[in-house]
């Protein structure tokens, strides 16, 4: 018999289930020998016959719990035993380890039927042979088959529980271990995040006020003067500083900006978000403008923490984000049809996987820039975010740079 179909099915208990059989067998010849029964001979044939049908199927590969050489296995191997029971009474034993048999090749709807069949069959054959009846005659033959049904089907049910749990706890290990790869992403991206503000708010506007300051020396610096030369090129190294500054801010900006345009990457969140009960849709009003990667950021990452909120809090069937282009600002709206709340001044819960920020981290980054945040909601009635920046002076004056 293959073991592969339950693998937690110790070398013992098979061990244990052959050498119940082999020793009945044993039994029943042995007391036919020493009783000078008529037919002993026959019954040692019988027996030994029985032990050599049982040996074949228990080393045959093709022998597997709910296969036809398995039906047919224990088809000739029931066959031999009747033939056993109708010589001798004391093969009526022989019965328990047939039910486990039974059990464990065949499917349940068969199974059942074929152990109730072996009872009757024993009963029957111990009352044919004119043995004294009694209860235990019944009981003993029934009681059995009762105790191999049940432990059977309890270890079959056990195993298949045992079976789910391993299987849960693998998927909770790789669970844990996509949520930890998440978490590190989502610390490198934030950390690239606050080294790229850094630099566009400390070194991005110096060298951008000491352009501008060298710009005005060397306008009022006579042209024939030995220190215009020196100021000229004071003012381009400082130029070339402030685009290196900038290429470092580009190069670490969110990877959704790497790749097209902010309103492209409001697209694909819109995209990303849209799921099964929530739809998201993305418009863009008035005439682009290139805007500065620290604008593109704050846009970018308050719709990222408004739709975070409304998928994980809102239950809203509709969300639409709202990018809009005026003369002196630019400003994000993110609308939807949520249960609403009640804004106050603590935080809305975040959702830090998808690099979502809180109100007050949302309304810090609106003030770094010199915009607006503002939030409108209602039990019942959605909610709306929205984030208002002014535009830069094109001329680059501190506080204002393009950087």
């Amino acid at each position: 018999m293959d073991s592969r179909a339950h693998p937690p099915v110790t070398a013992a208990l098979r061990l244990c289930l052959h050498a119940l059989l082999i020793g009945l067998l044993a039994l029943a010849a042995v007391r036919a020998v020493g009783d000078g029964a008529p037919r002993a001979t026959a019954v040692v044939v019988a027996a030994c016959l029985m032990a050599a049908v049982y040996a074949a199927g228990a080393l045959a590969p093709a022998v597997r719990p709910r296969t036809r050489p398995a039906a047919l296995w224990l088809g000739a191997l029931g066959a031999v035993w009747l033939a056993l029971l109708a010589l001798s009474p004391d093969s009526l034993w022989v019965a328990f380890p047939l039910y486990f048999l039974q059990l464990h090749l065949l499917p349940t709807r068969w199974a059942l039927p074929a152990v109730a069949a072996t009872a009757l069959a024993a009963i029957a054959g111990f009352v044919a042979h004119g043995q004294a009846v009694n209860p235990g005659t019944f009981i003993g033959p029934l009681l059995g088959a009762a105790v191999a049904v049940a432990t059977v089907l309890g270890y079959e049910a056990l195993f298949r529980e045992s079976e789910r749990r391993r299987e849960l706890i693998e998927e909770l290990m790789s669970t844990r271990a996509e949520l930890a790869e998440a978490e590190r992403t989502a610390g490198t991206l934030a950390e690239r995040e606050r080294l790229a503000r850094e630099i566009h708010d400390t070194l991005a506007q110096g060298l951008s006020s000491i352009q501008l300051l060298l710009r005005a020396a060397e306008r009022t610096l006579p042209a024939d003067d030995p220190a215009t030369a020196h100021v000229r090129r004071a003012r381009e190294a400082a130029q070339e500083n402030l685009a290196e500054a900038r290429r470092f801010v580009r190069a670490l900006s969110p990877p959704d900006l790497e790749n097209g345009s902010l309103a492209a990457a409001l697209e694909r969140l819109s995209s990303r978000t849209t799921g099964p009960g929530l739809t998201v849709q993305c418009a863009v009003s008035g005439t682009p403008v290139e805007l500065p990667t620290p604008y593109e950021v704050a846009l970018l990452r308050t719709a990222q923490s408004a739709l975070a909120n409304t998928v994980r809090h809102a239950g809203a069937r509709r969300a639409e984000i709202t990018l809009s282009f005026m003369d002196t600002s630019v400003s994000l709206d993110v609308v939807d049809d949520g249960r609403g709340f009640v804004p106050g001044p603590g935080p809305v819960a975040a959702d830090r996987d998808t690099g979502g920020f809180g109100l007050p981290a949302m309304r810090a980054r609106a003030r770094s820039l010199g915009g607006t945040l503002s939030v409108e909601s209602a039990p019942g009635q959605g909610t709306a975010v929205a984030l208002t920046l002014p535009l830069p002076i094109p001329d680059g004056r501190p506080g204002q740079d393009a950087a």
